[in-house]
């Protein structure tokens, strides 16, 4: 069992603070496999800045998905197109941005192929992500349901997707900025999308 460091749940394109805390902690990061799916988090949500403000995307699961369903177990719905919706917002917001078209090729594909488990999902965005920010860090799971860490700090509870994170975050520039001001804490895509590789320094 690793000390000193963290665990994490895992996220659909994690807000900003979920790297900031990866990068206090590495490389003693673990990553939550074991809990019972809770409803309105940012393990099936992410906030992007769209010309209206935050947008929140949800990525819908199969009903029956209650709280008794293991995370790694809970299943992605595709009742309605919610890939194309996804994508297609996604565009909408970040296709001006300086580096959107850089990455486009890399994000596509998890927009045309059915994921059955969300956790698998999460999961190969969240490389994705690592290897685009150059963050090097080995993946550790948990391997059992712990109600408590005594060694690690718990962050699985710490991001709430329904209430703003009082963390400090230095501006940076958002395409639609000039409309609302800064949002903190987007997904971290708004961060990539818009400082590109200069987004690790920024974390």
């Amino acid at each position: 069992m690793i000390e000193n460091g963290a665990v994490l749940p895992m996220f659909y394109l994690p807000p900003v603070e979920y790297f900031t805390k990866m990068q206090q902690f590495k490389p003693n990061v673990l990553i939550e496999k074991e809990e019972h799916f809770p409803k309105q988090t940012y393990r099936n949500r992410t906030n992007i800045y769209s010309p209206d403000g935050s947008l929140s995307l949800t990525v819908p699961v199969i009903k029956g998905a209650k709280n008794h369903t293991k995370i790694k177990e809970v299943q992605i719905s595709y009742d309605f197109k919610w890939q194309r919706l996804h994508w297609l917002s996604l565009q909408a917001c970040y296709r001006s941005s300086a580096y959107f078209e850089y990455y486009e090729a890399d994000f596509a594909p998890f927009y045309e192929k059915r994921y059955p488990y969300l956790f698998d999902y999460n999961l190969e965005l969240l490389e994705l992500l690592l290897r685009l920010l150059k963050i090097k860090l080995p993946l550790q799971f948990t391997e059992t349901y712990e109600a408590a860490y005594p060694t690690l700090t718990d962050l699985r509870y710490s991001m709430s997707a329904k209430n703003p994170a009082d963390m400090e975050q230095k501006p940076y520039f958002q395409v639609f900025e000039d409309r609302i001001g800064f949002l903190k804490n987007q997904s971290i895509v708004d961060l990539l999308f818009n400082q590109g590789p200069q987004a690790v320094n920024y974390l």
